[in-house]
């Protein structure tokens, strides 16, 4: 049912846990009732410098996950929020069809960790903008 790199993906799942202090953090789905995937950022010059998650769900979930960070570190915040979940799914040389929507959730929750970045961001800056005057 599953190809070998989704299966390396979902044995050994690459940046997993929390990010202490993180710069931006995601959730996506409720625990209590189904999938659910968490995702941690650090931010340096505008780049996503470490990507982390943590996650209940399916196989697929989990290796969707995984090859999401591996595939948003290093980027720009830009390059980040523009990854799809069908770059996720090409970089894992597919999922079953049935099994698809299984990327959506990493995908979105990396959006919302990079949102939340920048409104911290945007209130620090403003702030200091309020002390200087």
């Amino acid at each position: 049912m599953y190809n070998t790199m989704v299966i390396e993906h979902f044995q050994n799942p690459r940046n997993v846990g929390i990010i202490p202090g993180a710069d931006g953090i995601g959730t996506v789905g409720d625990p209590d009732c189904g999938d659910f995937v968490r995702i941690y950022i650090r931010v340096r010059a505008d780049r996503l410098k470490e990507v982390s998650f943590e996650i209940c769900g399916c196989p697929a979930s989990i290796a969707t996950s995984s090859v999401l960070t591996e595939m948003a570190t290093g980027k720009s915040l830009r390059e980040a929020i523009a990854i799809t979940e069908e770059d996720v799914l090409r970089a894992l040389s597919g999922l079953p069809e049935s099994k698809a929507h299984c990327s959506n959730i990493g995908v979105a929750a990396l959006r919302q960790a990079i949102v939340d970045y920048l409104q911290k961001h945007k209130k620090k800056k403003e702030a200091s903008k309020e002390q200087a005057k």
